[in-house]
């Protein structure tokens, strides 16, 4: 494990290769040997059910249920509103038949022909056909709304490039539909989310965003307004971590939603559709882990504390192990995750660089001799620091570790992200530094063809027009029309 340790690519040398070998070493993911899809590792899968955890309980403070929509979407509905059809039509992936029979040789199977299906089905890209196509026997008057409906599922959206969380063929996410019964509730409930993501991003992945609404282009599609939260990663590239979206009566009246309203008349119903996805797996890995390994915020670490014994006998490891475990209990009874290895299997410094890597938040260490003395080594992963500490008062004093690491890696990553942005009001300069990443504010003209010479001309995006920054009258640096709005510009994962 430390030779591992040793080979991995340092940030500095190469980003990419970096991320990648972690994703594999730090024993998160791996390819799978279907093109384009992962196989999520336990460890990789225990973070993601920390957030999934901490992510429907804020949903359900906002009066959000789960519920489950079918994986198989008919072809003929998301064939009813046009723009969502033109967003997904090349990503999808289409079942044509139900049935395999033996070959001719008996040695495999083939596809039956007499197994056709009459109307072929789509693997959901995302669910807002099916979903709608249901609300419409579930929506009558407005007494029925709102309707505030999330599911935890995945999605297929045929991916020629892909990379181990960032953008594969299949992915797991959640995502929220909701109907309403004004315009301006579906506004407010599409913001109101956009709201939750950003607090879980920032209080739970101890990770900075940018809350914004996407330009035209960049929307969802069938979106008449997109809301994101994006966060600079190390290399100063943007991700787009979360998004919500208002999608009007679009939805409502390709799948003929109609309830009486309060005045008896009849009227579509308003939509909303948000989520986020296993992408934000690896936004907490390039916010904020290092050339040894990953760094988790405590709040999100499946495991927050190991201890680990020192020995050089059997009985010692008895007798430290029981006092390590007498220490654990203590820290369970504080609401922190703790692992004992006391597997005699493994000697301490591969224990130490196995955590390292997977970016246990605090280790504590003892021997015979601490034990006499009454004392313990503790490590703390963000800063690597290690102190050796009195075991009394152990566990709060561990409490107050997490916490200052939750909050400290926070402020490290938004102290560098606040270093990185710069308005830029001049063209060339843009286009020289761009290429060192870095969040952009640049005056817009709010035309699409300025938009697309920029990312054609400098692979970089309109990420958002943000909330956080004063706008101000300007010109455009691209085309020397005027200024409708200050926006972020970055290159992007």
């Amino acid at each position: 494990m430390a030779k591992e340790l040793k080979n991995l690519t340092k940030r500095s040398e190469n980003y990419s290769q970096w991320y990648n070998e972690l994703v594999v070493k730090a024993d998160l993911a791996e390819q799978s040997d279907v093109r384009g899809c992962m196989v999520i590792k336990p460890y990789g899968y225990a973070i993601w059910e920390k957030m999934q955890h901490v992510l429907d309980n804020m949903f359900k403070e906002t009066g959000v249920q789960n519920a489950y929509f079918p994986l198989l979407i008919p072809k003929s509905f998301l064939s009813k509103e046009a723009e969502h059809v033109e967003g997904f039509a090349k990503e999808c992936a289409v079942v044509t038949h139900y049935r395999l029979k033996t070959n001719e040789t008996h040695d495999g199977v083939v596809v039956d022909p007499a197994a056709k299906l009459e109307e072929e089905l789509i693997i959901r890209p995302t669910s807002e056909t099916i979903i709608w196509n249901t609300y419409k026997n579930w929506i009558h008057s407005y007494r029925d709304l709102p309707v505030l409906c999330n599911q935890w599922c995945n999605v297929m959206r045929w991916e020629m490039r892909t990379r181990l969380f960032l953008r594969t063929s299949e992915f797991l996410w959640q995502e929220g539909h909701t109907a309403h019964a004004t315009r301006e509730e579906a506004e407010d409930r599409a913001k109101q989310m956009l709201k939750v993501y950003a607090e879980f991003a920032e209080k739970y992945m101890a990770m900075p965003v940018i809350q914004g609404v996407k330009s035209e282009t960049e929307r969802f599609a069938g979106a008449l307004d997109t809301y994101t939260i994006e966060a600079m990663m190390q290399d100063g590239k943007a991700l787009q971590s979360g998004t919500s979206h208002f999608l009007g009566q679009n939805f409502g009246k390709a799948f003929d939603v109609q309830f009486v309203n309060e005045q008896n008349e009849l009227e579509y119903a308003w939509a909303t559709s948000w989520g986020v996805s296993t992408r934000l797996m690896g936004a907490l890995i390039m916010t904020h882990s290092d050339d040894n390994g990953l760094v988790l915020p405590p709040a999100l670490a499946p495991t927050q504390v190991v201890l680990i014994p020192i020995y050089k006998t059997p009985e010692q490891l008895s007798e430290v192990t029981a006092r390590l475990d007498a220490i654990a209990a203590e820290l369970k009874a504080m609401g922190i995750s703790v692992k004992v290895d006391a597997n005699d299997q493994k000697r301490p410094g591969f224990k130490f660089a196995e955590y390292e890597l997977r970016g246990v938040p605090v280790r504590l260490v003892m021997g015979a001799r601490d034990m006499e003395n009454g004392t313990i080594e503790l490590m703390r992963r963000d800063t690597l620091e290690k102190e050796t500490v009195s075991v009394d008062g152990i566990a709060a004093e561990v409490k107050r570790i997490l916490d200052d690491m939750q909050t400290s890696i926070f402020e490290k990553a938004r102290k560098y992200r606040d270093a990185h942005i710069y308005e830029c009001d001049d063209y060339e300069e843009f286009k020289s530094r761009i290429k060192d990443g870095g969040f952009f504010l640049c005056h817009w003209d709010g035309t699409a063809e300025t938009e697309a010479r920029i990312k054609e001309e400098t692979q970089a995006t309109i990420r958002c027009v943000p909330y956080a920054f004063e706008q101000t009258p300007g010109v455009d640096m691209v085309s020397g029309k005027p200024s409708v709005a200050r926006v972020l510009i970055a290159r992007a994962y």
